[in-house]
């Protein structure tokens, strides 16, 4: 791209972290970069969720494959999932898919003793490891309402039993979306606002009020005390342009320019609860340096077959 600096160091600055939620700026790199930080966190990031399923007894009203999908898809934790080998590659079970080294084992025993519907929550399910169990979604008020009674699996009635076994294996969101610990990841190239201050004085204040109320994300706000038009949250402007249309409509062109930074984004992450926010953004960054680390050691390898030419050729049995 005519322009970029590929010599750049990338900046990190955090505007809001929460355990399921961040918002953070990308500065000094373009957009190709942040895309791949995008996807990493999306499909490379590896999770632990529930992959096999061995079913005993089940009476319930749903049949052994819907049950086995519905459990694939409960969040795990999974903070030590970087550490954990891919069954595929595990040497202490041959690939079997079933040691401590690349799996975790869960129960779940319910049975239905009462006229009163049942519910089978993921509360049911009991972990052979207690650093990955189910995601706990606990608000934080102590109402009773608000008690978390897990995500629900099945519903039983009188009679009606459910048995399994169940084996949770390390994987990528790329095999499946149950192993993505992303909700959702987006970002945009961060605004630049610059209102024209001088024009912006010739309107009246009903129109000043009209102008800020025109913009669907309240990106601007008028003060109180001066009366005067300020940016008020520019990372909430979503390039709708419906400022510059309603000042064209003003016959005010001109009122506010908008430009994207071609080398700064506002980025928006999401977790399931598998990973905190934070945490996934640190791995996804050390997943993309290990990528990049991977191409220039082929570029290398490359650099180095043509400097040899047919003696590294020959070397190879070439």
């Amino acid at each position: 791209m005519e322009g970029v600096s590929y010599a750049r160091m990338p900046r990190v600055k955090i505007r809001e972290l929460k355990d399921d939620m961040a918002r953070f700026e990308l500065r000094d790199t373009d957009a190709s970069i942040a895309n791949a930080l995008r996807r990493v966190m999306i499909s490379e990031v590896p999770t632990i969720a529930i992959d096999l399923v061995e079913i005993e007894v089940n009476s319930s009203v749903l049949n052994d494959e819907f049950i086995a999908h519905r459990l694939g898809l409960i969040p795990l934790t999974s903070e030590r999932a970087m550490a954990m080998r891919f069954s595929r590659d595990c040497d202490a079970c041959d690939g079997d898919g079933q040691c401590e080294f690349c799996s975790v084992e869960f129960h779940l025993r319910v049975k239905c003793m009462t006229d009163e519907t049942l519910d089978v929550t993921s509360k049911d399910l009991y972990s052979s490891d207690h650093t990955v169990v189910p995601v706990d979604f606990s608000p934080d008020t102590s109402s009773d309402s608000a008690v978390n009674k897990g995500i629900i699996i099945v519903k039983l009635r009188r009679g009606q039993e459910l048995r399994l076994r169940a084996i949770a294996r390390k994987g990528i969101g790329k095999d499946h979306a149950k192993w993505s610990p992303a909700a959702t990841v987006s970002f945009m190239y961060e605004p630049e606002i610059h209102i024209n201050d001088d024009l912006m004085e010739t309107l009246t204040l009903k129109e000043k009020k009209e102008w800020v109320e025109s913009c669907p994300t309240h990106v601007f706000d008028i003060d109180a005390n001066t009366q005067k038009v300020y940016v008020h949250e520019a990372e909430n402007y979503s390039y709708d342009d419906e400022v510059i249309k309603k000042a064209e409509a003003m016959g005010k062109p001109g009122l506010v320019e908008i430009t994207a930074k071609q080398d700064s984004f506002i980025f928006i992450v999401e977790t399931t609860g598998a990973v905190k926010a934070s945490q996934l953004v640190l791995n996804a960054i050390e997943i993309l340096k290990q990528k990049l680390d991977a191409v220039r050691l082929s570029e290398d390898t490359v650099e180095a077959d043509d400097q040899f030419g047919e003696l590294g050729a020959h070397m190879r049995g070439g």
